[in-house]
């Protein structure tokens, strides 16, 4: 056993309905799993009862690094693991900014947070002490970043450090909501903040001040310097310019940008929102997460006029990338940028995923169109284009003033089941549908995908590909094995723990090297025996949690609305589910 893998391999429990905690060293998971993916998906097999409620004290929080964490370039991201509110299956959400590198830095591999309090509290992780303190002043405070000011404050020093926090929206068990890691970066999909809602945890602050020495310097600063020039280069380029925000026109070019609750794949205010006109337009700075070059993180600027003061403005910085700009700007019919960024700095205080909100949403202001509800349920008058109308909106899902917010809380399945109109609730396996339309590869992806990202098999870019060379789309078994394919690879990134947006850069023989230079002793064989493990583990627990897609339901409007590829066939996106469980089931 390498020390690399024994100085990655400890884990801290915590109890929170004991206020205890215990460290154990976990050689055995982390020498065969590597980190990230594959050791949190083994903690969850041990600490997560079958059947149990998402928001019950036995579901757990699996946070958990990697090998590559805090010593190479883009390796910045956390995997949490956890079962999730919205649909009641495992589930996966990543993050980076300086979580990563705090928690490897304070000395552990992974985290596991069990139980829950009777009150408020946050943790404080500070090397080897371990504090639970009241959040009894901060619980209920309007604004996460306002909690994240405050928890900076209280809490100084030198070190890597990270603020994980959760908003009202957290607070109050909305099914979607989220985890802002620093000030910028999200736990987005799946509802990893209503788990830390049902366990009364406002917040997890992680100070790491631990070094660790490497094995043989030199074999490290050659790949180490090799890796750098390349995530520096033409791969990540497009992330540093525009981040994803770039993605707007092209999607829109070839009418896969999802509008007006995905009625149509073209929307004519795109150039507005562009990534091109935001940064002509309202760009103020690039940040980056930690040991990353690429800084792809954008943030825009508004000023507002103070009510009692004329002519005193205060500046806010509002952090954007492609989805927001599609769930809360092109989905619900918003062009005027200024207005869409007022409405992704509502999501941000509340601490809501953004998709999931433009979706419901969506789907809300169809749903009064065709007076399915009326206003007496949405309280404000929703119409495409409204943005004042839909912050308004956004702050009642969270304080919930009827019975209808309660249901949107839910996700728009639930809502939809409740009010009518479930052929245009766009959600697959009852999770809001990301902003991709770009046909069959993709929308199936997502079916059975455990982040419920475009970046769980990146499927979009296959459907691309095809309309840029004008190919055929495959049969259903060859769909499904590029789908595989690329998903098992990509459990190896994610066990490395690096960020997807370096899955360009660091190739099956970059990452073997890079692993062999800190002591391990893996071939890119061994790399692909070990993605593919990771995915069948995965998806077995999935299956045997109860998942059976092959009683999904598929969202009408996704077969209604044509793609860059043409009508989606509700059959091939089946056969291809068919494909799936076959492989799952044989693998037992």
């Amino acid at each position: 056993m390498s020390d690399w893998v024994k100085s990655l391999s400890k884990v801290l429990y915590i109890d929170l309905t004991r206020k205890i905690f215990w460290v154990e060293d976990r050689e055995d998971l982390f020498s065969k799993w590597l980190g990230g993916i594959g050791v949190a998906v083994q903690l969850y097999k041990e600490e997560v009862p079958k059947g149990v409620d998402p928001l019950a004290p036995e579901n757990a929080i699996i946070m958990a690094v990697g090998p590559a964490t805090g010593v190479f370039p883009m390796a910045s991201k956390t995997i949490a693991v956890f079962k999730s509110p919205l649909n009641g299956y495992i589930a996966e959400s990543h993050a980076g900014g300086r979580s990563a590198a705090a928690i490897r830095f304070a000395g552990y591999g992974a985290i596991v947070i069990k139980g829950a309090s009777d009150r408020p509290v946050y943790i404080v992780i500070e090397d080897d002490k371990i504090r639970f303190r009241d959040a009894g002043t901060i619980w209920g405070m309007r604004s996460s970043e306002t909690v994240g000011r405050v928890l900076r404050e209280a809490l100084p020093g030198a070190g890597m450090r990270t603020i994980m926090r959760i908003g009202r929206a957290g607070e109050r068990l909305i099914r979607y909501a989220n985890v802002t890691a620093e000030t910028y970066r999200h736990f987005g999909r799946m509802g990893l903040g209503a788990v830390f809602g049902s366990k009364k945890l406002k917040a997890l602050i992680i100070i790491g001040r631990k070094g660790f020495k490497l094995p043989d310097v030199k074999s490290f600063r050659e790949i180490y310097k090799e890796l750098y020039d390349l995530t520096r280069g033409s791969a990540t380029r497009k992330y540093h310019d525009l981040g994803t925000a770039a993605n707007v026109i092209p999607l829109d070019k070839i009418g896969a940008l999802p509008t007006r609750n995905f009625t149509s794949g073209r929307f004519e205010g795109a150039r507005e929102i562009s990534g091109e006109k935001l940064a002509e337009e309202n760009l103020a700075r690039r940040v980056a997460c930690v040991a990353c070059p690429v800084a792809c993180i954008h943030l825009a600027y508004i000023r507002e006029e103070y009510e009692t003061e004329k002519y005193f403005y205060k500046t806010e910085f509002i952090p954007y990338d492609y989805e927001l700009i599609y769930a809360l700007g092109s989905n619900l019919g918003v062009s005027d940028r200024i207005g869409l960024l007022k409405m992704i700095k509502a999501v941000e205080e509340e601490g809501l995923d953004a998709i999931s909100t433009g979706v419901v949403l969506a789907w809300a202001t169809e749903a009064l169109e065709r007076g399915i509800i009326t206003e007496k349920e949405t309280l404000v008058q929703l119409r495409w284009g409204d943005w004042r109308n839909y912050v308004n909106a956004i702050h009642n899902i969270v304080l919930q003033p009827n019975e209808f917010y309660r249901y949107l809380g839910l996700g728009v399945e639930e809502a939809s089941k409740r009010y009518g109109g479930v052929d245009f609730a766009v959600a697959f396996n009852k999770v809001e549908v990301a902003g991709y339309h770009t046909g069959p590869l993709f929308h199936a992806s997502v079916s059975i995908g455990f982040r419920h990202s475009h970046l769980d098999a990146g499927a979009y870019s296959m459907d691309e590909k095809l309309v840029a060379s004008g190919g055929s789309i495959p049969d259903a078994e060859k769909a499904f094995e590029m789908i595989k394919e690329e998903e098992a690879w990509r459990q190896v990134l994610n066990s490395y723990t690096l960020c997807l947006f370096g899955r360009g850069v660091y190739t099956k023989e970059l990452v073997a090297r890079s692993l062999r230079s800190i002591g391990y002793n893996i071939s890119e064989k061994d790399l692909l025996r070990l993605g593919e493990e990771i995915y069948m583990e995965k998806h077995r627990i999935k299956l045997e949690e109860g998942f059976n897609p092959l009683d999904m339901r598929i969202p009408r409007r996704i077969l209604e609305t044509p793609t860059p590829l043409g009508q989606v066939s509700e059959g091939f996106i089946k056969n291809i589910v068919s494909q799936y469980v076959e492989k799952i089931r044989k693998s037992y």
